[in-house]
């Protein structure tokens, strides 16, 4: 694994950034390489992608931690279910002791990390009060393309994507370490605030606009 280009001070700017890098890469179901537009973009389909091992670029993290493995084609709703269930400690969301659990790590690459970031969000705002840090890294895909073709070889293609890995915790983490971010505090509106938004009124609303003809009227 390859040292980290960057690091992520938000998260939806992160997606910003690697949404651009993504849109100069090819498209996934064509093999991105040079020899490709003579043996025929659309003539061949990929039939397995498999990413390196490489270990979590966050230092410090658990051998048992809950690792939500995110890709392009899951479904948030799934993963944000059994992520909210084991973290809230419903069902048969506890631990061995009978507890919640106090931390969760999603990783996602190439087109599955904007996917991440949004499982990421949500969660922060269904559980509430949640540590963050994120680590934008890149990771070595090797991917095998088959020709329709009956009896022509197959290509083996090796390539390097953009991946994230985010670790949400109800613990404090390191606020020194580059990518942390605190848990969102929720504005609650004050007094003057409130009365403030009950004077205000719509430009063109009936009252004003009966206040205005009665004026004319006594003029």
């Amino acid at each position: 694994m390859s040292e980290p280009r960057g690091q992520m001070q938000s998260s939806n700017a992160t997606s910003s950034s690697l949404m651009e890098q993504q849109s100069a890469s090819p498209d996934p179901d064509v093999p991105p390489s040079s020899s490709s537009s003579k043996l025929g973009q659309s003539k061949f389909r990929r039939v397995s992608r498999t990413e390196d091992s490489s270990p979590y670029p966050i230092p410090g993290l658990a051998a048992d931690i809950l690792h939500m493995r995110v890709k392009e084609g899951s479904k948030i709703r799934n993963l944000l279910r059994f992520a909210t269930a084991r973290m809230e400690g419903e069902g048969e969301g506890k631990d061995s002791n009978g507890t919640s659990l106090r931390q969760v790590v999603f990783t996602g690459s190439g087109r599955g990390v904007t996917k991440t970031i949004t499982c990421v969000e949500i969660l922060k705002r269904k559980v509430g009060e949640l540590h963050q840090v994120s680590k934008l890294y890149y990771k070595t895909v090797n991917e095998v393309w088959e020709s329709p073709q009956q009896g022509a070889p197959g290509i083996t293609m090796q390539r390097t994507v953009p991946a994230i890995c985010i670790l949400l915790s109800k613990d404090p983490l390191d606020p020194q370490e580059p990518g942390y971010q605190p848990p969102q505090t929720k504005s609650v509106p004050t007094e003057d605030a409130e009365r403030l938004r009950g004077l205000i009124r719509p430009a063109h609303s009936p009252s004003s606009q009966h206040t205005a003809k009665r004026v004319c009227l006594g003029d």
